[in-house]
């Protein structure tokens, strides 16, 4: 029902953490009263393209103008900017796994942190966001705020791996029908589209691993002693990502390149076999036109074995010139 109500003003839903790693939800009409327990957090996941998120970030929740603005920017990219009083903006990325979508083309989420309210805006549904309120549900979900930030991006890099895993298998097989059959030819477009899924996913996940880094770094008094090795280990993993990706790209232009030669020399070759039987009919055509003139004196016109000779002659005239190119190691 909560959520029912929620839905009319642009709240995709709104739950407390109860500090030990579930969560009730409450109504949109709760916020104005709501008062926190010291180990319970306030989570609220906002449609961004309701009209009423705007309303309710600029007038009621006491973010400032300047923060509201970029937590509705339509275009932006991932960053970390703290904001005074030990506030934060984090604008993060994850992988489209919508229906009908192409991975690559990422989907953002918007956060704006302390240490007991964590406010989340997406434009399109996020699977991470989904998997932590079954997590909450469970009774085994983030206890606070910054566990909650953590898990936000423990889950979107997870998806990221199964991504690059994909893209890396790709190549893989490429790679093994090329070495296996010398006549296979890779398919450009989807060596293409490999290399530009590894494109669009390192514009995004390059500065989200300097996010990671400087969260690690962080030294906010709401952060738990063990968030920084965690950051840290996000932060590896997203480099570890970053190299595969880069790999799979080279790998995959390396493909291209080798399909290139490949066709260019099998054109060579063949141009080459051209040039050779030109080199050995062009005499043959010149011998057969200058006796084909109907004029006089053509040697051996009015002999029977005339006809005889000059084939004859035609064939020494092809064996030489075979003999000769290999020889000199033409053929």
């Amino acid at each position: 029902m909560f959520e029912e109500d929620n839905a009319q003003w642009g709240l995709v839903h709104a739950l407390v953490l109860d500090g030990k790693g579930g969560a009730r939800p409450i109504a949109r009409t709760e916020l104005d009263n709501l008062q926190l327990q010291p180990q319970e957090s306030l989570w609220l996941h906002w449609d961004r393209s309701h009209p009423q998120t705007r309303t309710w970030l600029l007038q009621d929740s006491g973010l400032s103008e300047f923060a509201c603005e970029l937590l509705l920017e339509e275009n932006t990219r991932p960053r970390l900017l703290p904001q005074p009083g030990e506030q934060m903006l984090l604008f993060l990325r994850g992988v489209n796994l919508n229906p009908g979508a192409e991975p690559e083309d990422m989907v953002s989420v918007r956060i704006h942190a302390q240490a007991q309210r964590v406010i989340s805006l997406r434009l399109r549904p996020l699977r991470a966001s989904d998997e932590m309120l079954q997590q909450l549900e469970e009774g085994r979900g983030p206890k606070s705020a910054s566990e909650l930030l953590l898990l936000m991006g423990d889950l979107l890099t997870e998806k990221v791996q199964s991504l690059v895993s994909d893209l890396s298998e790709q190549v893989d097989l490429e790679e093994e029908k090329v070495e296996s059959d010398e006549r296979y030819t890779p398919e450009h477009g989807s060596l293409q589209q490999i290399r530009r899924r590894a494109a669009g996913l390192r514009r995004f996940l390059a500065p989200q691993r300097d996010i990671y880094a400087q969260l690690s770094r962080s030294k906010w008094s709401w952060f738990c002693d063990a968030d920084a090795d965690y950051w840290n280990e996000l932060n590896n993993s997203l480099i570890r990502y970053l190299e595969e990706l880069e790999l799979a790209r080279e790998r995959a232009a390396l493909l291209l390149e080798s399909e290139d030669r490949r066709r260019s020399e099998r054109m060579n070759r063949t141009m080459y076999r051209f040039s050779i039987i030109t080199c050995i009919f062009l005499p043959m055509s010149f011998l057969t036109g200058l006796l084909g003139i109907n004029v006089g004196g053509i040697p051996g016109s009015s002999s029977p074995y005339g006809f005889l000779v000059a084939c004859l002659i035609v064939l020494a005239l092809a064996v030489g010139q075979w003999w000769m190119f290999r020889r000199l190691r033409w053929v």
